[in-house]
């Protein structure tokens, strides 16, 4: 059977006035082997009523209970059943109740003598989830609340509330219990009890209760003192798990997402944000945030940090910068509106209802890589604790340890895509050098065998081989030329002779050349769509212009049919730049290589089984000169077979030249064409 209504309460409701105090186990404890020892240690022979919460704990004092009731045959002992607790008669009385009964949260012991009487009912008390957390697991630490008393008409009431809860468990003990009323629970035994024994055991009161004061103030200690370790292992846990997270990822952004959202759940703030910058930066993004739930969100915002004290602060001091009152704050309500960023922090604090603030800055090694903002948004500011900042402080340390390594890995993955790159460039190279060198040094060693083996070759032979060897020699001096261009270009070796000229001037020049070096060649017609008059003039390296030029000409004739076409227009862009285009109707270029074209030694058909010769340099070269006056090349193709087109820019430079000058770029080409047609 379960009885639901307390005994504490029905005790407290028929003693008015009376308060109940609260109790720790270990002076409960205490208490009832005070209480036990009475009876132990006198020749009385008192009712004992003993209710344990659990058969456990009754298990704990069972031996001290067989030697009371040698001295009294009336002794009751109650306990909720765990192993094999149960209702019997043997040296005292046991009485099962159901775990779900109100006695289960209990703790009593009711002793009523000739001499002497004493309670203790308590019942034990429900700790609140915020103050539970601090307590450790440790029994002594429950608490109960209840009465404690040597007083007689108390005693009797709370013995007769547990004798009548006792006849409704086992009603076959209606006869024993009704000796026992009779006998410490009667008017008569009342009037006896008025009357003054002479006995050291009497009141005991003095010395109990400051065992138990001693043992309450104890507790207290105790109690505070777990809760600060419980404080310390919950941050310790906290930074730990910061540590572990953002160390397991090398990703910026997921670290500084864990940072913050564990951060600000392990503190409890009302907002947290990361944000990236550097010292000299003027305004940063928010990105990465945690907001508890309510709380105006701020991601995406930007936040003023020129002229900002407390980011400036933050920096001189490389500290954390705590605001406990941004109402008050000498730095927000007039350092900030002296500097112009004022109004900044007024709708700051209004429109996100910030209180108190706490400023971060992530440092590694003097340099700043971002700063972490806590927020508190409720109506009363805060005082940041000590033990907050120093906590904040470690977690932001952790944060820049595994920004550094995250930034580190991604240098290091670039090395390493360059160092594939160079691989293959290293590949190529040797694939490229072994054909082109090769092969133009067999073809020239075969002929000069020839001509010195055969003495006698007839003239016409003769001058064939020499042709060939002069035309496979010259195949090699190109080869060489354009590796130690590009060199030079990559090296920053080129000196650059500006001067203000025609595009047109040039793009003739470069059409002139191309046809010179192929003057016995079939090769595709090649219209200039440019109108001199039209255009600018430009100051640029006039040598160099000519010279991409002249290779992306040659480009598109190697890869254009005979009777294919090739054009060369030029069109101003917004007045910034001219844009070149030379475009074709050859084979054209895939999708996928519209960028790798400009790579050195890239060859679309592969080193070793190419149809149009060349190194693979020429583009490469092209790309380095366009970048190093501050242009962009780039390819375009509708696909295989449908042509390509090539793009490159000029900056213009704002030249008030209206004419070029009298020593022209022509008079420096004309050696050179002349030779080329030789």
């Amino acid at each position: 059977m379960s009885i639901s209504k307390s005994v504490v309460q029905q005790l407290l409701d028929n003693c008015t006035g009376w308060r109940p105090q609260m109790y720790f186990k270990s002076s409960l404890t205490a208490l009832s082997h005070a209480m036990e020892d009475l009876v132990l240690n006198d020749f009385d022979t008192p009712l004992v009523i003993a209710s344990f919460q659990r058969e456990r704990f009754y298990r704990q004092e069972s031996h001290r209970y067989r030697r009371i009731a040698q001295k009294s045959s009336q002794v009751y002992v109650l306990a909720a059943p765990e192993t094999d607790f149960s209702n019997s008669s043997g040296d005292y009385e046991t009485i099962a109740f159901r775990p779900d009964d109100a006695l289960a949260q209990e703790w009593h012991l009711v002793i009523v003598g000739q001499h002497y009487a004493s309670c203790l009912i308590c019942r034990e008390r429900n700790v609140p989830a915020t103050e539970n957390k601090y307590v450790s697991a440790m029994d002594t630490n429950r608490r109960f609340e209840g009465i404690w008393t040597f007083d007689r008409s108390v005693t009797m009431k709370a013995g007769k509330i547990m004798l009548s809860r006792i006849a409704v468990y086992r009603p076959e003990l209606a006869d024993k219990i009704a000796q026992a009323l009779d006998l410490y629970i009667t008017d008569s035994s009342i009037t006896q009890a008025t009357v003054q024994i002479e006995s050291p055991l009497a009141n005991p009161d003095p010395f109990v209760q400051r065992l138990v004061t001693y043992l309450q103030a104890s507790q207290y200690k105790l109690l505070k003192a777990n809760k600060s370790l419980a404080v310390k292992q919950q941050k310790e846990q906290l930074l730990n798990s910061v540590t572990d997270a953002v160390r397991r990822s090398l990703n910026t952004k997921q670290i500084l997402q864990v940072a913050v959202q564990k951060l600000g759940e392990g503190i409890e703030v009302c907002r947290c944000i990361i944000y990236r910058c550097h010292e000299n930066d003027e305004v940063a993004t928010i990105d990465r945030e945690f907001t508890s739930p309510g709380i105006k969100s701020v991601k995406g915002q930007k936040w003023q940090l020129a002229n900002n004290p407390l980011f400036e602060e933050a920096i001189a001091t490389t500290e954390t910068v705590r605001v406990d009152n941004t109402f008050e704050d000498e730095r927000l309500t007039t350092v900030a509106w002296e500097r112009g960023t004022g109004e900044f922090f007024q709708n700051l604090i209004q429109n996100y209802s910030i209180s108190s603030c706490l400023l971060v800055p992530i440092f590694y090694q003097g340099k700043l890589l971002g700063v972490m903002e806590l927020h508190h948004c409720a109506s009363e500011p805060i005082a940041w604790k000590p033990d907050d900042v120093a906590l904040v402080n470690a977690i932001a340390t952790q944060v820049g340890v595994a920004l550094i390594q995250a930034e580190a890995y991604a240098d290091l993955e670039d090395l390493n895509e360059q160092l594939e790159a160079l691989d293959r460039t290293r590949s190529n190279l040797v694939a490229i050098v072994g054909h082109e060198l090769r092969t133009p040094l067999s073809t020239i060693q075969v002929c000069l065998e020839s001509l010195a083996s055969e003495p006698d070759m007839a003239s016409e032979l003769s001058q064939i081989m020499l042709d060939t060897a002069l035309k496979d020699a010259e195949r090699m001096r190109n080869l060489v030329q354009d590796f130690l261009t590009l060199s030079r270009l990559e090296g920053g070796g080129v000196e650059w002779n500006i001067e203000t000229l025609s595009i047109s001037e040039c793009i003739d020049l470069a059409i002139s050349n191309v046809k010179a070096r192929k003057l016995e060649q079939s090769m595709p017609q090649i219209k200039n769509l440019t109108s001199p008059g039209d255009l600018p003039l430009i100051e640029i390296d006039g040598e160099w212009l000519v010279e991409v030029l002249a290779k992306l000409l040659d480009n598109a004739c190697k890869f254009t049919q005979a009777d294919g076409t090739i054009a060369i227009a030029v069109k101003a862009d917004g007045g910034k730049s001219l844009e070149v285009t030379v475009s074709d109707t050859g084979r054209g270029i895939e999708t996928g290589s519209l960028e790798t074209v400009f790579d050195r030694f890239y060859q679309e058909e592969g080193a070793l089984r190419r149809s149009a010769g060349g190194t693979g340099l020429g583009l490469a070269i092209c790309r380095q000169v366009v970048k190093n006056w501050g242009g962009e090349i780039w390819a375009e193709s509708p696909g295989k077979d449908q042509g390509s087109i090539f793009h490159f820019t000029i900056p213009l430079k704002a030249s008030k030249h209206k004419s070029p000058p009298k020593n022209s770029l022509s008079a420096k080409y004309q050696k050179s064409i002349k030779r080329n047609k030789k």
